[in-house]
């Protein structure tokens, strides 16, 4: 058999056995020359076409071997008439040969040549990637068990059943190989039984390693390493981490369709969200470019890119088929790209429900995104801001929606899922804060927008207002043209009380403030330097007189029972000893008061001053100007100073009533 090696020359096959080919078979555009005998052996199909070629054959040359004895006979002494009858007499040669063409043959000459391979005894190798075109070659040229033991419709259909559908990877391959002869493997469910293999192999891997198929690394590393099982699932993990990706990478291969009913059988058995969430994810940065910031080009074996109609449907199957849920192992990368589909969707003009779909599932997980993922540019001409706030303000809502929603049908007691909650708001919260820091600078973002977004966070999402303060501050400095109402309106969504000392420092300093704001600030200053050093006396007495009484007791304790009565004296006699420092605890704490509320009265005092010697200066302009501007109160209109000049005494009902000033000012 070693002379039957077949070789390809050019677009014709021959088969060289040393004896002439009797039959030319034509697929695509390769013509083979072959033998009848090994084909009609293995193929029904062959065998019928080659017996009905032949019985036309033999009723044809019966035909023509009359032809040309008349015409000899009429034309025996013409020299040109020979000519002709040499040449048809050729023809006759090559017409004794049979000629079949095989239309739409699955898998093309590529598939045929292995099958006339096998038909002459040769072995072939089966693949992932040939064993589907092959079985679809088979059931084309009838090459069935019934006809000859051992045929090529028997030796794939063990091969898949075998090595394909028991390894993800292989399985994968042979269903991308499935897309030019999808009619034909549909029908043998080939498509089917890979895609069924798939779901079953994902379901099976474990959701804490991020859908990698255990059985695969498990399989990889079953011989070594078995004095040291620790080694050993080092090594498994290992392996592992270097297996997903392969055949995540792999689904890039197939095509939309094909991929749609991949995702529809894996929510049919009911996956995890991360392993679904995964496969689109690892999809859609196959053949959408530009979803993550750090692979701007596409892939060098990408021959072509989709599209953006392509583009648009792709984006639009990813996005309807992400898991609505938040994934429990969702990493603040898986974030990351989840915004750069958002981007994405906003340059192809992808439709609202898509856009809306997205938004909500990054609101779901919006604590594990950073301030660059935030940063998302204005696509339309509508918007005259930089950054798109509407689109950051539609997810802050669907997060804290999801807050409400969370803990109203909490269950009482779960003081873990209460503290998560509250970890994850102010996570948000400085978020936020960052992010009006950066949109602050803007000239065009109006007050309005600023606001609402600045407002839009509870207050216990934000433990110190110090980020918030920087922002209105940035925001006071970039827009010095807006009205002085907007401007305590801007400074109103502080909380004097959250701030630092340094915060407050520079507050005090800070001239853009509006006046009302600086009062506030130096009044809130006040209060916690009082607030710390009372609690700093308070503290230091307490020390001293625990210690005293510890001492005391030590004392009575190590007394004999004879001196009982001088024992009780010397008790009697430290009460009010013990009395005494108590009371000098309250002098000290009501003199460092009095001296506080005189240093208050005093700054307070330098400012009503500062407005008087103001409201004199304007008085003098005024006077200096057209008399029919000058009205009651200019100065107070002009300065932002709707509060009458008074001696602050600093009480606590001023506290209370400013309080409820401010909250009342919030809320509206």
């Amino acid at each position: 058999m070693a002379a039957e090696k077949p070789s390809s020359k050019g677009q014709a096959w021959f088969c060289t056995t040393g004896l002439p080919s009797d039959v030319i078979i034509e697929v695509d555009d390769m013509t083979f020359h072959l033998h009848k005998f090994p084909l009609m052996s293995k193929s029904r199909k062959l065998h019928e076409l080659i017996t009905e070629q032949e019985k036309s054959l033999a009723t044809g040359r019966t035909t023509r071997i009359q032809t040309p004895s008349e015409s000899t006979q009429e034309l025996d002494n013409d020299s040109e008439e020979k000519q002709e009858i040499q040449e048809e007499q050729e023809n006759e040669e090559d017409e004794e040969q049979c000629h079949i063409t095989l239309p739409d043959f699955p898998g093309g000459s590529e598939s045929f040549e292995t099958a006339a391979k096998f038909c002459y005894g040769v072995k072939i190798d089966l693949s992932a990637t040939n064993v589907a075109p092959l079985r679809c070659a088979g059931e084309y040229l009838e090459m069935t068990e019934e006809y000859s033991e051992d045929n090529l419709i028997s030796k794939t259909e063990r091969f898949i059943s075998q090595s394909v559908l028991k390894n993800i990877k292989h399985s994968i391959r042979t269903l991308t190989s499935c897309e030019g002869i999808l009619p034909v493997a549909e029908n043998l469910g080939i498509v089917q039984r890979c895609i069924e293999a798939i779901a079953s192999k994902a379901a099976a891997s474990d959701p804490s390693l991020f859908g990698w198929p255990v059985n695969d690394g498990a399989a990889n590393y079953k011989g070594g390493n078995e004095a040291n099982p620790r080694r050993k699932f080092g090594n498994a993990t290992r392996a592992g981490a270097a297996t997903v990706d392969s055949w995540l990478d792999e689904l890039g291969l197939m095509s939309l369709s094909l991929f749609r009913r991949l995702i529809h059988a894996m929510k049919a058995l009911n996956l995890s969200g991360e392993i679904i969430e995964s496969c689109l994810i690892h999809y859609a940065k196959k053949y959408i470019p530009g979803i993550s910031r750090a692979t701007r080009k596409p892939s060098s074996s990408s021959t072509s890119l989709p599209t953006e109609n392509e583009q648009r449907e792709l984006l639009e199957t990813i996005i309807s088929n992400l898991p609505k849920e938040k994934t429990l192992r969702s990493a603040p990368n898986a974030t990351r790209l989840l915004f750069g589909l958002l981007r994405t969707a906003y340059i192809l003009n992808a439709s609202e429900a898509c856009r809306l779909t997205l938004e909500k599932k990054i609101g779901s997980q919006l604590e594990q995104a950073t301030l660059d993922d935030l940063l998302i540019p204005s696509y339309s001409y509508l918007n005259e801001t930089l950054y798109d706030v509407d689109c950051v303000e539609r997810i802050l809502g669907y997060f804290l929606e999801g807050m409400e929603e969370s803990s109203a049908t909490g269950v009482e007691g779960e003081d873990e899922n209460i503290s998560v909650r509250s970890a994850a708001l102010m996570l948000v919260g400085k978020l936020i804060d960052g992010y009006l820091s950066e949109i602050a600078s803007d000239a065009n973002l109006k007050p309005e927008k600023f606001y609402d977004l600045a407002v839009a966070l509870p207050d216990h999402a934000r433990l110190f207002d110090d980020g918030l303060y920087r922002a209105v501050d940035v925001y006071l400095k970039a827009h010095p043209w807006i009205s002085e109402a907007d401007r305590e309106k801007i400074c109103g969504v502080l909380d004097c009380q959250k701030l630092t000392l340094e915060a407050c420092t520079h507050a005090a300093q800070n001239e853009r403030l509006p006046l009302r704001a600086v009062v506030q600030v130096l009044f809130y200053e006040q209060l916690q330097l009082r607030h710390a050093i009372a609690g700093t006396l308070l503290g230091a007495d307490g020390g001293t007189a625990g210690e005293a009484e510890r001492l005391s007791s030590e004392g009575a304790g190590e007394e004999d029972e004879e001196e009982n009565e001088t024992g009780r004296a010397v008790a009697v006699v430290g009460r009010p000893q013990e009395g005494s420092s108590t009371w000098r605890a309250a002098v000290r704490e009501n003199e460092v008061l009095r001296l506080d509320m005189d240093s208050m009265r005093t700054r307070v005092h330098e400012l009503e001053k500062e407005c008087t010697t103001m409201k004199k200066a304007i008085e003098k302009i005024d006077k200096m100007g057209t008399r029919g501007h000058a009205e009651k109160g200019g100065w107070r209109a002009k300065f932002g100073c709707k509060f009458k000049t008074q001696v602050c005494d600093s009480q606590e009902p001023t506290v209370v009533d400013t309080r409820k000033t401010r909250g009342h000012r919030r809320t509206q």
